[in-house]
């Protein structure tokens, strides 16, 4: 059975969009979905169902969301095999302690290629931009972090179709999903 995790936005942000991870879960768990297990308070599920990824499944659990907390929440999901593969392409310093590296998810059809184009300007020397699998890897120099221009993105309308995790959770959440994988290495 694949394994998968849902990556929600804008949930327990700022003190809005309240919801504790034991709801959700339980939200998963009614709806049929197996070993259901969240991460952190940020919207993290990981999950197993017997339906391929893409667009479909992604609407469904919207629906399920929204039915149960009575307030849209958008939904951006990846396989175990499609995180492990936007981990591997990652470029080589994303992650390192010289900087603060995040992984902005794109929800289809939201490619990486349309949402690089319409970044706006960047600080040189701060922030640096690469393109992965239905990713966008942004970092910005620990020590500089102040002077990035990473809230310009965030205030752009497309950024209501993307939701972003730190290279820290990323990386964690393949590794819990692998471990509920009993023939991975």
């Amino acid at each position: 059975m694949p394994s998968y995790v849902a990556l929600l936005r804008g949930i327990n942000v700022g003190g809005r969009n309240l919801i504790g991870m034991p709801a959700l879960a339980e939200c998963f768990r009614d709806a049929g979905y197996r070993n259901v297990r969240t991460y952190i308070q940020s919207g993290n599920v990981l999950f197993s169902a017997d339906a391929p990824p893409g667009p479909d499944l992604e609407s469904s659990l919207e629906r399920m969301l929204r039915d149960r907390f009575e307030s849209p929440i958008l939904v951006v999901l990846r396989s175990r095999d499609e995180l492990a593969a936007t981990i591997a392409a990652a470029p080589a310093n994303h992650g390192s302690t010289e900087l603060r590296s995040d992984v902005i998810f794109l929800k289809h059809p939201l490619t990486a290629e349309a949402t690089f184009t319409a970044l706006p300007e960047l600080r040189e020397g701060v922030d640096a931009v690469a393109l992965g699998p239905g990713v966008i890897y942004f970092s910005r120099v620990a020590a500089q972090a102040g002077k990035t221009r990473i809230t310009r993105l965030l205030a752009m309308p497309m950024f209501q179709q993307m939701t972003m995790r730190n290279w820290r959770t990323t990386t964690t959440l393949l590794t819990l999903l692998d471990a509920s994988e009993p023939d991975r290495p």
